[in-house]
């Protein structure tokens, strides 16, 4: 049962209510905290703009920037594929892989807003290092260390957006990460268009410099937020705890969530060792979700396109001035889906989303294939004006179906079904093997463009179609369901993750 009036809303329990009024403090905390989303997405997508400028080619990659010159020698699917290249892009990701396990440990004893900071600092040093330096092996380092940024803002931001968030709301606050995401993709891609344009080949550096932006945004915004009563509580600090959930919640009626969250702190601190605590047969059903959810986001193609939009169009037969704007135009199709995201995620729910868009992407990947299938060969370009368009506007559609679908709900349901005990821990799996999977993708996907050709997108059409019976099957529905309460309301009603929720189970092993 629901009650709206002056903002509020009232969320049946087991036995109380839990009164939760939508507060100015936490709308505030969570724009400030999604700022994190802001450079995550400005990275991802910078990277495929700057490997094009022919200046950043010729200063490093003076192989590659020869290849790009020749014509009819290389096919148009092979031109910018070059391993050392693709590691600019993915090494980024690998070094996420590897922060998001100390950003595990920050989260959980120095609390989401210090784990916030540290991301921060990390983004400032890294991008000072990318724009101002002439050594590649510098240039190098700084992309560890925004990869290292990336690690712990992936973390925590998605934590911190779900605890801090009132339930009816949860999954559009939640969202902003990805919103935010979406914006730096677009920004991104504007800026590497101005940026190309600049005469005397150092546009590559402003692209690079300018992730400074929203670096200063997270730090300044780790300074000011206010921490989340679930971190406060599970560190000991119960009366800020207390004080900190009237706040955000609007209201002195809070001691049944306050209750909630001490018990589910007391079960945390129990957990000696969080990873192993992972492998328990009641976390499997959210720990097999997180992964798959993190696989699947990935091939669906998406980075694919924003690591490497301009490429990916030059390749397809756009000019490079027509590259970048096609590749703008997806930006800003992707920031206008998210936000249809935000509104639609908590009304219809995350099943609903996840399923059209599967079809959405499916049929708009088949149709991009077909097209090149017939018009772009390796030494020739038959791409008409009006073909030109309809695979700009197929593009567009599967990126419209992934930012209303598996861009934000793909870190939306890991960070709102793990219990309080294993949340850090199961973050940390989740952005683990997302930054895995996006360093695969990058670090494979020019050789796969020049290897497969047209036939990549089948291969990623494939993938959607698994990836959308993996929802119809296995992925329930958690609109409207408290954190605290997932466990009851979700695992053990569900016809087969059920199955891992008997308490009397003790075949696993794993205590």
């Amino acid at each position: 049962m629901a009650k709206q009036g002056s903002l509020a809303v009232v969320v049946n329990t087991a036995e109380d209510r839990v009164e939760a009024k939508i507060t100015p403090i936490v709308i505030f905390s969570c724009v400030l905290a999604s700022t994190g989303g802001l450079m995550f997405g400005y990275e991802v997508a910078i990277s495929g703009g700057v490997t094009a400028m022919p200046g950043f080619l010729k200063k490093f990659y003076p192989d590659v920037y020869a290849s790009t010159q020749k014509l009819n020698t290389n096919s148009n699917y092979c031109k910018y594929n070059n391993q050392s290249l693709q590691l600019f892009t993915s090494l980024l990701y690998l070094a996420a892989l590897v922060a998001t396990f100390f950003a595990s440990y920050t989260t959980k004893r120095l609390g989401r807003k210090k784990t916030m900071l540290i991301a921060g600092v990390f983004f400032i040093v890294g991008t000072v290092l990318n724009a101002a330096f002439h050594d590649l092996a510098l240039v190098i380092i700084g992309r560890i260390l925004l990869g290292c940024g990336i690690g712990f803002g992936n973390q925590v931001v998605p934590l911190f957006l779900s605890e801090i968030a009132p339930t009816r709301i949860r999954g559009g606050l939640n969202i902003l990460f990805q919103l935010n995401a979406t914006i730096g993709i677009l920004l991104a891609t504007l800026v590497n268009y101005g940026a190309a344009k600049i005469k005397g080949g150092w546009g590559w550096r402003l692209s690079l410099g300018l992730a400074g932006v929203p670096a200063l945004m997270l730090t300044l915004g780790s300074l000011i937020v206010v921490d989340t009563p679930n971190s406060l509580i599970q560190r000991g600090k119960l009366d800020e705890g207390r004080s900190v959930l009237k706040r955000i919640r609007g209201t002195e009626n809070i001691e049944t969530e306050f209750a909630e969250i001490v018990e589910a702190s007391r079960a945390a601190e129990e957990i000696k060792h969080p990873f192993r605590n992972l492998l328990k047969r009641k976390n499997r059903p959210p720990l097999i979700i997180a992964i798959a959810m993190q696989i699947f986001q990935q091939f669906t193609g998406i980075n694919a396109i924003f690591f490497y939009a301009p490429i990916l169009f030059a390749s397809m037969g756009f000019g490079n001035n027509a590259s970048l704007y096609a590749a703008v135009i997806t930006g800003a199709v992707n920031v206008l889906a998210t936000i249809v995201s935000v509104f639609l995620v908590d009304k219809v729910g995350r099943r609903m989303l996840l399923l059209e868009a599967g079809i959405q992407m499916f049929l708009s990947q088949i149709v991009v294939a077909i097209v090149l299938a017939l018009k772009v060969k390796d030494h020739s370009n038959n791409l008409s004006y009006g073909l030109s368009i309809l695979v700009v506007v197929m593009v567009c559609t599967f990126v419209s179906a992934f930012a209303w679908s598996w861009g934000p709900i793909g870190w939306l349901i890991p960070s709102e079904t793990f219990p309080l005990e294993a949340r850090s821990a199961g973050q940390s799996v989740t952005v683990c093997v997302n930054m895995l999977c996006c360093f695969v993708i990058g670090q494979v996907f020019l050789l796969m463009l020049c290897s497969l050709k047209y036939a990549i997108f089948l291969f990623f059409s494939a993938w959607v179609l698994v990836m959308s019976l993996f929802v119809l099957f296995l992925i329930p529905e958690t609109k409207n369901v408290p954190i605290e309460e997932m466990t009851e309301r979700v695992w053990k009603k569900h016809w087969f993750w059920k199955r891992y929720m008997d308490d009397h189970y003790e075949g696993d092993g794993v205590k």
